[in-house]
């Protein structure tokens, strides 16, 4: 009986022998669920209402759609730090079209997608078949998004065309998780259109990544590129892939980013590549290649903007408590990963060695 008692791995050693990006998934999942469960403990009754969390989703919509993209970059070793440029830039290009040139919904989605799905090719052409350092082309990318948001229009404006303003103001309503408020009058949960999209993209990509021979071919490209060209995988049109979706998304982003602001300015989506590399690598995606997790960008994203919340709720609204305290969180998650990838290593070694 204390034979198998012994020969019984511990709790910490089958964590230590799951796979990376299922390892690194449940250390941010774990971290976000302390971390709102102390928010509702310490920071009083508005984290308690459902109604705070679905509004986390509300305003990070765009920002979970990009943010997967990105995810999907870095898992083949690469990196996309155009995609906030190309937001605002969808954004501006969507907005002017929608409230000056008498357009429509489906035409501003087309528009969006067109729009990221020039900067896929192109971006995607110049690091995946010219090999051109992917930091370098996306920060071209972006300066030329910026510029050309800009140069699109230069003042801010709200958009008044009414099909569009009537898609902006619909609300899923989320039975049983509405509250009262101080007048007693129940309030329904809801959340915006946004937030269905961006869950949808999350779903789509989790199995692409989880049960489909391309979501392979990414891994195993950001593992070891000249194994995967072993394997028989076009390493070439893997990378150029990933730059393509993740630009598409990016232009997805901008839209539902439209939908949720409502308006148009140089302004918008400033930093969001920022935002969207700091959830990846939160949700355990690896700057390496080949470890990430999109659902573990989704909570990287949960987490990111409860960060924000609780700084905000404490009294903390100047900008640089914010930025401290998402450094602090940044480098607290790559000490983590760091520490257990470590971890893991000497614990095969040792299990190689005997």
């Amino acid at each position: 009986m204390s034979a198998k008692t012994e020969n019984k791995p511990s709790l910490g050693r089958k964590f230590l022998n799951m796979s990376d990006t299922n390892m690194l998934l449940s250390v941010t999942v774990v971290v976000f669920f302390l971390m709102y469960i102390g928010a509702m403990v310490f920071m009083g009754s508005g984290f308690l209402k459902a109604q705070t969390f679905l509004n986390i989703l509300n305003s990070n919509a765009a920002l979970i759609i990009t943010a997967c993209g990105m995810s999907l970059v870095m898992i083949t070793g690469g990196i996309d730090i155009s995609v906030g440029g190309v937001v605002g830039l969808v954004t501006m290009a969507c907005a002017v079209y929608l409230d000056f040139k008498g357009g429509n919904v489906a035409g501003a989605l087309g528009i969006s997608l067109l729009i990221g799905l020039a900067y896929g090719i192109v971006q995607g052409y110049l690091v995946a078949y010219l090999e051109i350092q992917p930091f370098i082309v996306s920060l071209a990318g972006m300066f030329f998004a910026r510029g050309m948001t800009t140069i699109i229009h230069a003042n801010p404006f709200n958009v008044a065309n009414e099909q569009f303003v009537a898609l902006k103001d619909t609300r899923i309503v989320v039975p049983g998780l509405g509250s009262y408020n101080r007048l007693g009058r129940y309030i329904d949960a809801y959340v915006e259109i946004g937030v269905v999209v961006a869950l949808l993209v999350v779903a789509i990509l989790f199995i692409v990544l989880r049960w489909s021979k391309l979501g392979r071919s990414f891994y195993a490209v950001g593992g070891n590129r000249q194994s995967a060209l072993m394997l028989g995988i076009n390493v070439k049109r893997t990378v150029f892939l990933s730059h393509l979706i993740c630009s598409l998304l990016a232009g997805l982003g901008g839209f539902v980013y439209l939908l949720h602001v409502g308006s148009g300015a140089v302004t918008n989506a400033q930093a969001m590549e920022m935002d969207a590399i700091a959830s990846s690598i939160i949700g355990g995606t690896m700057l390496t290649g080949g470890v990430g997790n999109i659902i573990g960008t989704l909570f990287g994203v949960l987490s990111l903007s409860t960060i924000q919340n609780i700084v905000a709720s404490a009294g903390l609204d100047d900008a640089w408590w914010t930025g401290i305290t998402i450094a602090a969180m940044l480098c607290l998650f790559l000490v983590i990963q760091s520490v257990i990838m470590a971890k893991k290593r000497k614990i095969n070694s040792t299990i190689t060695i005997s």
